[in-house]
């Protein structure tokens, strides 16, 4: 049986991962697990899997929870809580579900460990991706990709020699407003931005998605996972998200993988690599009902905060990090009908052109530039 810890058991990816778990209780345990606002799921979760440990954000949340879990769970709170988490002795394995930066302490944490990391947050290697591979290295761990695209290159890569890698193909479905024009993007609300086409993912996700940032950082993410250039990555659109991604090679040969989008998928293989467990749902990818897959170029007019993130990766250094800050305060502050849809994009440009780089940054550097950016969004916004 394979030991997990859960960081952010009750968001979107987090639930999905308990959803696999729940149909493979031979298989899989959650020793360990953190919680965001919702603590009422989170109490449902603990007596349902019985971890060991569970934290949750604040001292008032742990006061709330800590009569309503089972004896055998303890619960603890806080940044200390999230590295308890990250870090709980009989864990193999760091499922990495939370959204933001604050996943980057723990990932390191549970690296230094020795735990295999399956890392669904984005945040932690667009921050400090330098900082993440070179310790996982070192430790001799592994990172395995949860994101959908991610993970379908891993497994395009299996048995293959990544010298003989001549590029790296992202699929976008294009989100929400994939067939307005930039004026008519002027006027989208936040329910419209909320409903995506295709995926069920939490409200920041979708919002990423629909301005194509998520995309943006799937490209950055994807050059520290693969050690691949930018020049070499390139994101097509396709509306249908049957081919979740592609890597062609030197050869011209283009291996694809495809399925039904269900994010169940790609954190199941994640939790079983190298092997492959039966999958939950009935349906079945059926290429004879879909009749037509379509595939259009990428234009980063239309796209603005994809180019802003492939700009910033180039860049490198605390840029990345600088995007990534940005874009989580400008979102929230959208959320919150503080600012336009196309606002998002405008502070976030704003933030990129006043920043001073720093090269190979530390860690505290990274903590530094991510505190001075929010702060700079969040008075603009103001």
């Amino acid at each position: 049986m394979k030991l997990i810890s859960l960081l952010g058991a009750t968001g979107s990816i987090g639930t999905q991962t308990l959803d696999v778990v729940r149909h493979h209780r031979q298989e899989f345990k959650v020793v360990a697990m953190s919680t965001g606002r919702n603590i009422d799921l989170a109490c449902e979760q603990a007596h349902e899997f019985k971890p060991k440990l569970l934290s949750v954000q604040s001292k008032d949340d742990y006061e709330k929870v800590r009569h309503h879990v089972p004896a055998e769970t303890k619960v603890v709170y806080g940044e200390e809580g999230l590295l308890e988490v990250a870090t709980y002795p009989d864990s193999v394995i760091l499922v990495n579900a939370v959204l933001g930066s604050v996943g980057l302490g723990p990932t390191l944490a549970a690296i230094e460990a020795g735990k295999t990391i399956a890392i669904a947050n984005k945040e932690t290697l667009v921050t400090a991706g330098h900082i993440v591979t070179e310790a996982a290295k070192a430790h001799q761990v592994s990172l395995l990709p949860v994101d959908s695209e991610h993970s379908a290159i891993f497994q395009a890569l299996n048995g293959e020699n990544k010298r003989e890698i001549e590029k790296l193909i992202l699929t976008a479905s294009g989100g929400s407003f994939r067939d307005l024009s930039r004026d008519e993007l002027k006027e989208v609300t936040v329910e419209q931005a909320l409903n995506h086409p295709n995926w069920s993912m939490g409200a920041k996700i979708t919002i990423d998605s629909a301005t194509m940032m998520n995309k943006g950082l799937e490209v950055i993410e994807a050059h520290w996972l693969f050690d691949i250039p930018y020049e070499r990555i390139e994101v097509v659109l396709h509306k249908e998200s049957i081919i979740h991604s592609m890597v062609e090679f030197v050869d011209h040969s283009v291996m694809a993988q495809l399925g039904t989008p269900d994010m169940r998928v790609p954190i199941q293989y994640a939790l079983t690599y190298p092997k492959r467990l039966a999958g939950q749902s009935d349906e079945r990818l059926n290429l004879s009902e879909i009749g037509k897959l379509h595939f259009a170029q990428m234009d980063p007019k239309r796209f603005r905060c994809m180019a802003l993130a492939y700009e910033a990766g180039r860049i490198g250094g605390t840029m990345p990090t600088v995007l990534n800050a940005a874009n989580e305060v400008a979102v929230a502050s959208f959320l919150d009908k503080r600012l336009s849809f196309l606002g998002i994009e405008a502070v976030i440009e704003q933030a990129l052109e006043r920043h001073h780089v720093i090269s190979g940054p530390t860690l505290e550097d990274i903590k530094a530039v991510d505190e001075e950016t929010r702060a700079f969004i969040r008075s603009t916004v103001n």
